[in-house]
């Protein structure tokens, strides 16, 4: 079974053509500078107190009040987009009723 990736930083920013997007990395400095280089805007990002997964790391930016705005909005998004990929891989079962084949004679006694 595949691990899911963990990362340490995780924020938004907004790219050079105006459109807002949750970024996430594993170091910090080296990240800002990616972004400022492709003229990326409005760097929010923090460290997480623990490696996460993206999943994880979307409802603590949730927590910390990423909630409102452009970025509140691509936060939401993201997190509903890993939610719905999450239980896409869910397995639901329904049991409809039990069928005893071999009944012991006490059971069968029990029962009738």
């Amino acid at each position: 079974m595949a691990t899911e990736k963990t990362f340490t930083v995780a924020g938004t920013a907004t790219n050079s053509d105006g459109t807002v997007k949750v970024r996430f990395a594993n170091d910090l400095v080296a990240r800002i500078k990616i972004l400022n280089k492709n003229n990326c805007t409005n760097i929010n990002l923090v460290e997480l107190p623990r490696a996460m997964t993206k999943m994880e790391a979307l409802q603590h930016l949730q927590t910390l009040g990423i909630t409102a705005g452009d970025a509140g909005f691509a936060v939401a998004n993201k997190l509903a987009e890993k939610a719905k990929v999450a239980k896409k891989g869910e397995v639901k079962i329904k049991a409809t009723r039990v069928v005893a084949e071999s009944k012991t004679p006490a059971i069968q006694e029990a029962t009738a």
